[in-house]
């Protein structure tokens, strides 16, 4: 069976959504964080060289890396679902927001976080960090004006990528003014599978709370 090693407040709350999705049996092996250093405990260096979550583990194969890892299990358990046709528009924004969400997405917000332990001494790139998190989300809007989701009017992987930039984004208060993102991180939060997900992989700061 495939196992989800699986860290608290962390990307790989992506998979176990996606899995639950697809409704594919899963098992989950939970990691929590260094309460002071917030980062991934050793063990999972047993698991994977980089000691990171996502890992899953799936008979020989072990898989990193929350893209590779969905299209994976799109490839292996999808059965054609949440991926679109091959040669048309929806798929080119498929792969093009797989690989978005980890590439130009996080980057600029991950530097924010990192920065804002500098104080003073990040203010001479501070600027640039908000502009480029700026274009980020402008381009979101834009794309969710345009579609129900970020490769046409049906959920696909792409959305399982996407979504932790944006909860990332509201979780700092920067997705004010952005209706249409505030709207799509909303109606995720309301997907069964999601809240499903949820239920199974525990501590998870940027997802709906609970009540």
């Amino acid at each position: 069976m495939l196992t989800v090693h699986h860290l608290n407040n962390s990307r790989s709350q992506r998979i176990l959504w996606l899995l639950e999705e697809l409704q594919v049996e899963y098992e989950i092996k939970h990691y929590q964080r260094d309460p002071d250093t917030n980062r991934a405990p050793a063990e999972l260096k047993a698991i994977h060289p980089l000691g990171k979550s996502p890992v899953i583990v799936d008979g020989d194969n072990v898989i990193a890396e929350t893209g590779a890892i969905i299209v994976y299990i799109l490839d292996t358990y999808g059965k054609g679902r949440l991926r679109p046709e091959e040669g048309t528009q929806d798929y080119i924004e498929y792969v093009h927001f797989l690989h978005f969400a980890e590439g130009s997405a996080m980057l600029p917000l991950l530097l924010a976080l990192y920065t804002g332990f500098l104080g003073e001494a990040a203010a001479p790139i501070t600027p640039m960090i908000m502009k480029e998190i700026k274009s980020v989300l402008d381009y979101c809007e834009y794309q969710l004006v345009a579609n129900e989701y970020f490769a046409g009017d049906t959920l696909t992987g792409a959305d399982i990528q996407m979504i932790f930039p944006l909860e990332a984004a509201k979780a700092r208060g920067r997705l004010k003014g952005y209706e249409a993102c505030l709207d799509y991180v909303a109606k995720i939060h309301k997907r069964p599978a999601y809240l499903k997900a949820l239920a199974r992989g525990g501590d998870y700061a940027y997802g709906p709370k609970a009540g």
